[in-house]
């Protein structure tokens, strides 16, 4: 099977109820990148990236496009029977841009899952769950409206809420702390998500004056030298999430010991081929993580669910999809969706997902053909 031609879309994705606010970011439209890799014997293979903002990470939508319209030229006419070509291929003919390389290792993930006809979680271990848990992320806001949403949340069925914090007086985000813990209880487990956005001094007021509260803080502070300035200072454990921007970032932090567990994107990392390695360090030091990304669609989606179900329970702390931000499925017929706070596995081969007719219009670009 050859690569015969890649076709890259664009895909505007307005925030659903307003502007997502976070500590470093507040956006109200974001724009995800598509991309579809057709083979010489008539099958597709789709993949997505669709970063948070030009600030979130360093990463971007131009920047997605024109790295893929750099990479596509060195891949057509690519004969492959491994993700692993591919992916050196794509590493010999453009330094870094990870998150762009990960929408092509993702579609060809699910082009080689659709020509085997398997699931793409078979070609990355193999599935544990039919069914994984997901997570509701809430916006920086008002202490008793975000109190309100969390437990509206925890009733739905989400095991598990993340609590943004950060970008603005630090009393606000513990009274906003409290009064989740007094809605909530027991009943979800809690994370407070900084974002970046706290100074170590914050970051050890927070954990001392709501240390009876039990969460997870994960990315408090901005530089993984300002986490490890924690170690030792505060009680809570502290994941590690925006500054995991490659695989020799997550093993520095398990080398350090600075990381009690870890909110991964799989697109930051580069891909379904790069996290499945984050995936088994972790697992070599019974660390936690998430398996998620910044945005997008069911095609993004469907890649975050199908690595979620490859993970060992005991460590999973959720898929987080943007679902509940966003209106409207690509694939209409079989969309990724949260239901009770879980996501069903897809069980068609490769992702799953098959985008309906003309939901992305034109492409942006095309090569091959």
């Amino acid at each position: 099977m050859r690569i015969r031609e890649i076709r890259i879309y664009g895909k505007p994705l307005p925030v659903k109820g307003g502007v997502y606010r976070m500590a470093s970011a507040s956006v109200a439209k974001l724009d995800s990148t598509i991309i579809e890799v057709v083979s010489d014997i008539g099958l597709s293979g789709w993949g997505e990236t669709c970063p948070i903002g030009p600030i979130y990470q360093p990463h971007h939508t131009l920047g997605a496009r024109s790295a893929m319209q750099e990479l596509a030229p060195a891949l057509i006419g690519s004969e492959f029977v491994s993700v692993r070509d591919i992916y050196r291929k794509m590493d010999g003919a453009l330094a870094g841009h990870g998150y762009a390389k990960a929408a092509i290792d993702i579609a060809i993930h699910d082009l080689l899952g659709k020509k085997l006809g398997v699931p793409v979680s078979v070609l990355l271990g193999g599935a544990l769950t039919g069914k994984v848990a997901s997570y509701y992320s809430t916006i920086v806001g008002e202490p008793d409206e975000t109190a309100r949403i969390a437990l509206e949340k925890a009733r739905e069925g989400y095991p598990r809420l993340q609590i943004k914090v950060g970008g603005r007086p630090v009393e606000q985000d513990i009274e906003t702390i409290q009064k989740v813990w007094e809605a909530v209880g027991f009943s979800a487990r809690i994370v407070v998500d900084g974002n970046r956005g706290l100074t170590v001094a914050n970051a050890v007021t927070v954990d001392r004056l709501c240390a009876s509260i039990p969460f997870v803080f994960e990315q408090p502070c901005n530089t993984m030298d300002e986490i490890a300035c924690l170690k030792g200072r505060i009680t809570h454990p502290v994941y590690l999430d925006e500054n995991t921007e490659d695989l020799n970032a997550v093993l520095r932090a398990i080398s350090l010991g600075i990381a009690d567990g870890f909110g991964f994107k799989v697109t930051r990392l580069g891909g379904l081929s790069r996290m499945t390695t984050a995936r088994d360090m972790c697992a070599i030091r019974s660390l936690p993580h998430s398996c998620d990304d910044a945005w997008g669609g069911d095609i993004i989606a469907a890649a975050c669910v199908h690595l979620a179900s490859t993970v060992e329970p005991r460590r999973f702390e959720g898929a987080w999809i943007a679902q509940e931000y966003i209106s409207g499925n690509y694939d209409s017929q079989n969309p990724v969706l949260i239901k009770n706070g879980h996501i069903v596995v897809p069980d068609r081969p490769g992702l799953g997902v098959i985008p309906d007719d003309g939901v992305f219009g034109e492409p942006i670009a095309v090569f091959g053909g």
